[in-house]
């Protein structure tokens, strides 16, 4: 598996995703929601997706105070959303913006650290529900309103135990895993026939909420924040990267 990384000395222009409509899910906290603060910053309408009202409102209030593009809120709850919840969205971002530009898939659920003989059923339904169901149905659903935008851009947000299991993971390598065969499959399947494509990122660690959940001895301080992150969702969303599909990216200081 070859892993790319941001191209050297890449600086993305102020106005890079200028017009650009892009809906980003989890977007109430951690990386999504530095995605939807730096997106908006660099030009675009973000849509704000995510089952949280008042964080969704804070990140809107966030974007609008520091002059960005007025942002869009539609709450949906991942975990009990069915195919008709997300033809009624991809519905009222037609009805709305006539194309959507750029989907990031940033919302998922941890579930357990446990070992698989302790790992409770319905525990990994859910975690499945929310990681590779929901934005299954999500892309399903927004392919046909980004085949209206001059150049479409699909970016999954994965792990390295997506790359190879680790034990006690469960649920979540597993949905990973599945999100990288998703993006792939989904990348061959554009090529030639849409212009629009699509990636993953691997941020390793990253000081988040869930991060924190998942390694609850570890001092945050010494842990990158999500805004370090960014110039690589910028890349992956904005023109620069249009050639570029089916490539798994990781963060990288170099």
């Amino acid at each position: 598996m070859t892993m790319n990384t941001l191209p050297s000395g890449y600086t993305p222009r102020p106005d890079l995703l200028k017009d650009k409509i892009i809906v980003v899910t989890g977007a109430g906290a951690g990386i999504g929601r530095s995605a939807a603060l730096s997106f908006a910053a660099h030009g675009a309408t973000v849509v704000l997706l995510g089952r949280t009202i008042q964080k969704l409102e804070t990140v809107y209030d966030e974007i609008e105070a520091a002059g960005g593009p007025q942002p869009a809120i539609y709450p949906i709850n991942f975990e009990g959303a069915c195919a008709k919840d997300f033809d009624d969205l991809a519905q009222a971002m037609f009805d709305e913006f006539g194309k959507v530009d750029g989907l990031l898939h940033n919302a998922a659920d941890l579930g357990e650290r446990t070992p698989l003989n302790n790992y409770a059923p319905d525990t990994w339904i859910r975690v499945m529900q929310v990681n590779v169901n929901a934005p299954f149905m999500l892309t399903r659903a927004l392919l046909p309103v980004m085949n209206h935008a001059p150049a479409g851009s699909i970016v999954f947000t994965g792990s390295s135990v997506g790359y190879e299991g680790r034990a006690f993971w469960g649920a979540y390598a597993a949905s990973k895993a599945a999100n990288e065969n998703m993006m792939q499959t989904l990348a061959q399947e554009l090529e030639g026939t849409t212009k629009i494509r699509a990636n993953s990122i691997n941020p390793g660690a990253t000081r988040t909420q869930m991060r924190a959940a998942a390694y609850p001895a570890e001092d945050p301080s010494g842990v990158k924040p999500a805004e370090d992150l960014m110039p690589l969702y910028l890349y992956l969303m904005g023109d620069d990267s249009v050639a570029v599909s089916g490539q798994q990216f990781e963060y990288s200081t170099v």
